[in-house]
């Protein structure tokens, strides 16, 4: 029987379209929690970055799935400083806006 759990240990691993769409839902939920404005230029610039991110460390990322805490960790550090350089805002801030909007 096949379980429709998509996020099962040995699933494939998300197309780029769908990790494209998931970076920039997480971004666009973290932004509204910071409750500042970010350009749409800005946000896209953003979403790139964060996709680059993800493509880099993709296998490590998809077996942690699950652990919404190592992916924020590895979010924070990896991520997030060079996003709040891009968009001009603290770092701690962002980081604690991403860990509400992603549940980690």
């Amino acid at each position: 029987m096949h379980s429709s759990h998509a996020k099962q240990v040995g699933s494939r691993p998300p197309t780029p379209r769908g990790i494209r769409r998931a970076c920039s839902k997480e971004l666009y939920r973290t932004t509204k929690r910071l409750k500042q404005y970010i350009s749409p230029e800005l946000l896209k610039q953003g979403e790139d970055l964060y996709y680059r991110k993800v493509i880099g460390n993709l296998i490590w990322i998809h077996d942690n799935y699950s652990n919404k805490k190592a992916l924020c960790d590895w979010w924070e550090k990896e991520v997030c400083g060079e996003l709040a350089e891009l968009w001009q805002i603290p770092e701690k801030p962002l980081a604690s806006a991403f860990r509400d909007a992603f549940g980690g």
